[in-house]
């Protein structure tokens, strides 16, 4: 799986999460063999609709000013990145308080 999210997992997530991708998990409750593989199918579940809503996009139309547009066309040319994918960064830093305004 890869682990490049938009947001950090604490140590003990990120071992749960290395657990059930090696099979490995053992919940801490008592639990069947049965019920640790429903628990286990749930868990995963959850992480993939979790993983889906926030890889989900969805286009959006705004009116900008034609200089600011040049100006950030300029600016994402320097990074080397499309314009579109520049602007797309830099609000999901805002969105994410990565940066602040």
């Amino acid at each position: 799986m890869d682990k490049n999210f938009d947001f950090e997992l604490d140590k003990d997530e990120l071992e749960i999460l290395e657990a059930i991708e090696k099979d490995e998990y053992i919940s801490l409750k008592k639990t069947t063999p049965k019920e640790f593989e429903k628990e286990k199918k749930l868990a995963k579940n959850v992480a993939k609709n979790t993983l889906s809503k926030l890889t989900k996009k969805k286009a959006y139309t705004i009116k900008l000013l034609e200089e600011d547009i040049n100006k950030i066309k300029a600016m994402a040319m320097q990074k080397g990145l499309p314009y579109q994918t520049f602007i797309s960064s830099i609000l999901h830093q805002v969105a994410t308080k990565q940066i602040k305004v």
